[in-house]
């Protein structure tokens, strides 16, 4: 399985996205699905 490296401002696009869903209401755990990377790599 080949692995993707993700821009420096790909990450801070993303953890933002997590923050505006969870402040939204959902789960931490549908936010991150939602904008599709494991929760093992988002908390890393």
């Amino acid at each position: 399985m080949a692995r993707k490296r993700h821009k420096p401002e790909e990450i801070v696009a993303k953890l933002r996205q997590v923050e505006v869903l969870t402040a939204q209401g959902k789960s931490v755990a549908e936010a991150i699905r939602s904008i599709g990377v494991t929760e093992v790599t988002f908390y890393r």
